[in-house]
């Protein structure tokens, strides 16, 4: 059994979407797959096609139901099945209040690991799905997880945001007295130098070469900055995969599907079948 976890403190990253599309290969691969929503915007949630507005317990409930004065409530009580057939511990937007709770405990970092242990067995795997920061809910599903994603996207920033990441990584670690490894990252919504425009090929690369503007200067400088955030990213991480641009991403989060059952032979998910195999290799 392995348990993963999705994190990166900037939101837009594509962080729930390889989430939600990973978990979609490793289902189709006949492999039991919980995906578990620590988001308060339960944005893996409704991806999913679960309403959040619909449910009468969440991750909510299971995490406060280790307080006093709380009812009881078991992350197995809470999991929904998926039409994906991926099951789903969702999340509702009531997980804004468990942080200020946990604050006043002293193993706060480690409650989801224990509130996961009695399902471990069950699963082959479980995906964690953390917030866009680095708050409670990321640091205890970095505790949670055996192996740890980080997921960027191809904007000016996230250069930056790199050694930012590799910054909060080590000091979490000193904090917890262990390190955090980053097992993969993954570049989202890519189109870098080495890609065609998204849905292009054959004769319709050759007519846009031929008759096409000519590549301007800032085009130019454009095409080295996206090789340069490429370089660095391997630099940092063990593995890189690029996820290329496209809108049968979107098709799926308005469906609630993975794009592995909507899109199966897009380019995207093509990437993402690849992910998956690569995490099948850490089981």
């Amino acid at each position: 059994m392995t348990i993963v976890a999705f994190a990166h403190h900037k939101g837009g990253t594509g962080k729930t979407t390889s989430c939600i599309n990973i978990a979609g290969f490793l289902q189709k691969d006949g492999k039991k797959v919980l995906v578990v929503d620590c988001d308060p915007q339960a944005n893996a949630t409704v991806g999913l096609g679960i309403d959040p507005d619909s449910l009468e317990k969440s991750m909510y409930d299971a995490f406060m139901g280790i307080f006093e004065g709380f009812p009881d409530v078991a992350v197995s009580d809470i999991i929904v099945t998926t039409e994906a057939g991926i099951d789903l511990a969702p999340a509702t937007l009531d997980l804004v209040g468990v942080e200020p709770y946990l604050y006043n405990i002293e193993d706060r970092a480690g409650v989801l690991k224990e509130l996961l242990a009695p399902i471990v067995p069950v699963y082959d795997y479980i995906l964690i799905d953390t917030p866009p920061s680095m708050g409670q809910f990321v640091i205890n599903g970095l505790v949670a997880a055996d192996h740890t994603v980080v997921t960027l996207d191809p904007g000016t920033f996230a250069l930056k945001g790199i050694g930012t990441l590799s910054t909060i990584f080590e000091d979490m670690g000193d904090l917890l007295g262990a390190s955090i490894e980053t097992d993969v990252a993954i570049l989202t919504r890519w189109r870098g130098a080495d890609r065609e425009e998204p849905a292009a090929g054959g004769l319709a690369v050759f007519i846009k070469r031929l008759f096409g503007p000519r590549s301007s200067p800032d085009d130019e400088k454009e095409r080295e900055r996206l090789v340069a955030l490429e370089n660095e990213v391997k630099n940092q991480f063990k593995q890189v995969f690029t996820v290329p641009y496209s809108p049968r991403i979107y098709e799926t989060q308005q469906r609630g599907l993975p794009i592995s059952h909507y899109a199966p032979d897009s380019d995207a998910a093509e990437t993402y079948r690849t992910i998956a195999s690569a995490i099948k290799n850490w089981g």
